[in-house]
């Protein structure tokens, strides 16, 4: 078995699945080498031992980053000494947290719930007559790109347009002309620049406002914190919703059984049919950590500085963990899947994408059908992020 797990043409129709289970089965925390001057990582695709690592940050470091390839010699994380919450540890990861916690709780997200409803509708509403859109752009990626836009205090095309630049981001940089992502990231700062201006001058009662207000060790956030918050929560705002919706309406369309099952009670069994789609899709690939020290993991012996990979999707695949895990089964319980990570790091924003996935199905579900692709889905180029990129849909409106 050939496995490359850097590639984006391994994730060219969605994850490797094949690669994982021969890698959870023969070599579950396995040493995987990295072209040109990449020092190699372990990767790791048990759901056990993913759970352990995820847990662990005594051991297992989010710095200096999350992301597979090591930042330049001597820049860190790219923004001098600043970091984006994600590449934190505890207590730090923790006190950054906590500023904007209260926001993403399941009480605060249940207060949103009837807006995030009438967005849905709205979404629907403007391709429910034409018969047919690409349904990642014009209805997946409309409602992540609105709720942050509106938790923002920003304008909802504007919250459009920072989705594309977040798909640029997470283009692995070899499908991207040289250079683009870092000119993606620039363009997010400077749109964010100009949030920093206009809520100053005008604060009001929306995330950007409050970040700006709000204190960590005593003193307010300087410009580049504020700069990296917003790059992440719009980054990461629109991911798991984004490519749940059109991954698992695609799921959907390649078990018909299932759908079937969905639609015959689909206010009882939207619950259970949500989180078997995130198990199975798991839009984030991986995370990675950085070994504090010298460990053993699964057997392996994990030297002081090695990367450490978890693969959520071949986590969420384990049979040791899970029965009949290659088999969709909307009606799923337990369903003890990782999708949005666990432990400190765990998904802060899970909450509000479980209502925003439940919305945009129960709009497209109960308002559409007919469903069939006009032309093949093109997935996102990317080793991190795992979704479709485009696809053309064709479909009626119920009657």
């Amino acid at each position: 078995m050939k496995i490359d797990l850097l590639s984006p043409a391994s994730f060219a129709a969605g994850q490797p699945h094949d690669q994982y289970r021969w890698l959870r089965e023969n070599a579950p925390v396995r040493w995987h080498e990295e072209p040109g001057e990449g020092a190699g990582f372990w990767a790791v695709t048990r759901h056990a031992d993913v759970w352990e690592v995820d847990r662990d940050f005594q051991n297992y470091s989010s710095e200096p980053t999350i992301l597979i390839p090591d930042p330049p010699p001597g820049e860190g994380q790219g923004f001098g000494p600043y970091k984006m919450m994600l590449m934190m540890d505890p207590p730090e990861h923790t006190q950054f947290r906590k500023l904007i916690r209260q926001e993403f709780t399941l009480p605060a997200a249940r207060l949103r719930q009837e807006r995030i409803q009438a967005l849905a509708r709205q979404i629907v509403d403007a391709v429910i007559d034409k018969g047919e859109c690409d349904f990642v752009a014009e209805v997946a990626g409309e409602m992540p790109s609105f709720v942050i836009a509106e938790l923002m205090g920003l304008p909802l095309s504007d919250g459009r347009e920072l989705y594309k630049l977040t798909e640029i981001i997470h283009t692995a940089p070899e499908a991207l002309p040289p250079g683009a992502g870092g000119v993606a990231v620039m363009k997010m700062f400077e749109y964010g620049g100009g949030v920093i201006a206009e809520k100053r001058a005008r604060p009001g009662d929306d995330l950007a406002s409050k970040l700006l207000a709000c204190e960590v060790d005593g003193r307010r956030l300087e410009d580049m914190e504020f700069l990296l918050f917003f790059l992440l929560l719009v980054d990461a705002g629109g991911d798991t919703t984004r490519n749940l919706l059109s991954g698992g309406l695609l799921a959907l369309m390649e078990h018909p059984d299932q759908f079937a099952w969905l639609m015959a009670d689909l206010p009882a069994r939207l619950p259970s049919a949500r989180e078997e789609l995130l198990r199975w899709t798991s839009p984030v690939i991986y995370m990675r950590r950085t070994a504090r020290h010298d460990v053993e993991l699964a057997g392996q012996q994990i030297r002081e500085g090695d990367k450490v990979v978890m693969y959520f999707g071949a986590a969420n695949r384990d049979p040791a963990v899970l029965d009949r895990p290659e088999t969709l089964d909307l009606a799923r319980d337990p369903n003890p899947h990782i999708a949005f990570g666990t432990g400190p790091h765990g998904c802060l924003g899970q909450h509000i994408a479980r209502i925003e996935i439940d919305a945009m199905l129960r709009e497209v579900l109960t308002r559409m059908t007919g469903f069939e692709v006009a032309a093949a889905p093109e997935w996102l180029p990317s080793n991190f992020i795992s979704g479709p990129k485009t696809m053309p849909l064709r479909f009626r409106p119920r009657t």
